[in-house]
């Protein structure tokens, strides 16, 4: 594990929807309940180590967790845990008109998805201030889309199920 990681909203998803001790009929990605488990692990590790959870100081990260999952769901229970252990590093995020994180002007055409902008953006101001900036992320392929311009800007991701995020993507790519 890393020192810290912004975590995408998916990896909470997934591993809610796979928890073993209260699986939720959730609506999430990959649907093999087998790489869901694999999720829920690495976040129940994440949970339990010293690694420390990047959120933006204005809460917009957490309000994306929440429109996803309930306050019992194994994902937003992870980041509960997460503040009441004060392992939560809160960065600077600067917000458009639109509610949109601000990017530098290589990564803005580059990240198409305005969702992950914060994330993005949250990444980006870990890295400034502690050195380190990783996404982990766990459903969704666009990440991969984005792998190299994001490494010119120092910034790391985790695919914590490589192998069928990689298979997806090159599944995306050629359609």
């Amino acid at each position: 594990m890393r020192a810290r990681y912004v975590v995408d909203t998916n990896v909470l998803i997934a591993a809610s929807a796979a928890d073993p001790t209260d699986p939720k009929d959730i609506d999430a990605t990959p649907t093999d309940p087998a790489l869901r488990l694999d999720v829920w692990r690495w976040l129940d590790l994440f949970q339990q180590s010293e690694s420390r959870l990047v959120l933006d100081l204005e809460m917009k990260i957490y309000a994306e967790y929440n429109n996803k999952l309930g306050f019992n769901d194994f994902g937003i229970q992870v980041v509960m845990h997460k503040w009441s252990t004060a392992a939560v590093d809160d960065v600077n995020v600067v917000y458009d008109a639109d509610g949109h994180g601000v990017l530098p002007a290589a990564l803005s055409p580059v990240i198409h998805d305005n969702a992950d902008k914060k994330m993005v953006a949250a990444a980006l101001e870990s890295h400034m201030l502690w050195g380190e900036g990783c996404v982990a992320f766990a459903g969704d392929t666009d990440w991969h889309d984005w792998e190299a311009d994001l490494a010119q800007h120092h910034m790391l991701l985790e695919p914590i199920i490589e192998a069928w995020s990689r298979q997806k993507h090159a599944e995306k790519q050629h359609r």
